[in-house]
């Protein structure tokens, strides 16, 4: 789940962008020209923490949304936007769209509060936020570590934390097995409303296990830098392996057509693990490092 100071910085840069609401931009008695009287007034903003309902749905009788041709919305698709010092441009389309990292989750602490596009953030309903996929769209999202996948249809900006990749609804996390943990290594990938067969099924092998529960543990590194140059990816290992924080590898890898050494830190324990490392490597001037999943 994201921390609420990271919204509140959120929502007051949304403001000044005025073009990308994001859930926290508004409260339903507090005029979004407001920001300040809506934190300050407590209620989800005097949480630590987000919460969840006293009684789990049964979601069994929630349904999953059906993937159709909507029109991009005309709020919340602002591109490219700075948020936390951080720029990132929105997706031209979902097609395509095949990603492994981090999801978390957000509960009663939004319910019933303003969505990027303007919607009302449901938490019994099948959605998600992400920080560049079109608004709106349908991906399905898969849990690695237990097969378990869901569609879902992102309405939302966020999650803004190192190292997450979407923030699903309090019934998607439920139906991931996201819920109670609070994150998990997820597939995502866009659904083509045209062609909703193509994006419905994990793309990759062993995205979901031949038999209930036995799904091969997902690997979880932290991918310091992608470089061209050895040279330079060699420089970089050297570094990381300097502060003594775990075992350190560079692996090539084909994107885009291109050769890249990636230099990765791992095999990870857990997100948490991930989150603290992280944190020492930006501390040392080792950069901003991403979450990378592998079988």
């Amino acid at each position: 789940m994201m921390h609420w100071r990271g919204r509140a910085v959120f929502l007051l840069t949304l403001l000044a962008l005025g073009g990308c609401f994001h859930r926290h931009a508004t409260r339903p008695s507090v005029p979004a020209t407001q920001p300040s009287a809506a934190r300050e007034s407590g209620g989800r903003y005097a949480q630590a923490n987000d919460s969840t309902p006293m009684q789990v749905p049964d979601i069994g009788k929630i349904p999953e949304p059906v993937p159709r041709d909507e029109p991009r919305s005309v709020y919340g698709n602002k591109s490219p936007y700075t948020v936390l010092g951080e720029t990132y441009r929105v997706l031209p389309s979902c097609k395509g769209y095949d990603e492994r990292g981090l999801a978390s989750w957000y509960g009663n602490k939004f319910h019933g509060y303003t969505t990027s596009n303007f919607e009302k953030y449901d938490m019994y309903a099948y959605s998600a936020a992400s920080k560049v996929l079109p608004i709106p769209c349908y991906v399905r999202v898969t849990n690695l570590e237990n097969g378990r996948s869901a569609i879902v249809r992102v309405n939302d900006r966020g999650p803004f934390v190192a190292n997450r990749i979407i923030d699903l609804s309090f019934v998607a996390a439920i139906k991931l097995g996201v819920y109670p943990k609070g994150t998990a290594m997820v597939e995502v990938r866009g659904i083509d409303p045209e062609h909703p067969l193509r994006g419905a099924e994990p793309a990759r092998s062993g995205a979901v296990p031949t038999a209930p529960g036995k799904a091969p543990k997902p690997l979880l590194y932290l991918q310091v830098g992608a470089f061209a140059d050895p040279a330079n990816a060699e420089r970089a290992a050297a570094k990381v392996r300097a502060a003594h924080l775990g075992s350190v590898a560079v692996v090539a890898a084909q994107i885009g057509g291109k050769t890249l050494r990636r230099v990765r830190l791992g095999p990870l324990h857990d997100a948490a693990e991930a989150d603290a490392l992280a944190r020492r490597l930006k501390a040392l001037g080792l950069g901003e490092p991403q979450v990378s999943v592998d079988n």
